[in-house]
C-alpha cells in the first residue's frame, strides 16, 4: 500500500496508542503522519504521554478512522526508529494554526521517525501486510 497517497487525501481522525516500559497505555488523537519516500513515517510530538512513554517502549499503534459513512481506514503498527529535536524539517512540517509565539510556548517539538511494521485495515483482522 502506498501510504504517502493514502495520507495526501485522505481526512480523518487519528489516534496514536502508546506504552510505557510496564506496559501502561496511553492513547491521543494525532493528525495523519508525514510519509516519506523510504516508506518510514513520522509525527510531531509535544513532550507529553505518548513522547515520554517512547523513550522506553518504541513500539506504538496509530489507528486511523476516514471520515464519512461507515468504517474505513487503517491501523499502523509502528517501531521507533530516531527523534529529531532542533531540525529545520520541523519547522517545515508544523501543520498548525498557532503563532510563532503560541507554538514556542508549548514548549519544545519533536520529529519521532517510525518504520512501519504492518498495515491493517480498520475493522477486522484482513491480511497481514509487513513492511
Amino acid at each position: 500500500m502506498d501510504l504517502k497517497s493514502y495520507f495526501k487525501t485522505a481526512q480523518g481522525t487519528g489516534v496514536l496508542a502508546t506504552a510505557d516500559s510496564h506496559g501502561k497505555v496511553n492513547a491521543a488523537i494525532y493528525s495523519r503522519p508525514h510519509v516519506f519516500d523510504d516508506g518510514t513515517v513520522a509525527f510531531l510530538m509535544r513532550q507529553k504521554l505518548s513522547h515520554h512513554n517512547l523513550q522506553s517502549n518504541p513500539y506504538a499503534s496509530f489507528l486511523f478512522h476516514e471520515s464519512g459513512p461507515g468504517y474505513r481506514g487503517l491501523r499502523l503498527h509502528l517501531k521507533k526508529i530516531k527523534e529529531e529535536t532542533d531540525s529545520p524539517l520541523i519547522a517545515k512540517m508544523t501543520r498548525g494554526n498557532l503563532t510563532t509565539e503560541e507554538d514556542m510556548a508549548k514548549g519544545p517539538k519533536y520529529l519521532v521517525h517510525f518504520t512501519v511494521e504492518n498495515i491493517l485495515p480498520l475493522i477486522g483482522s484482513g491480511e497481514q501486510r509487513r513492511m
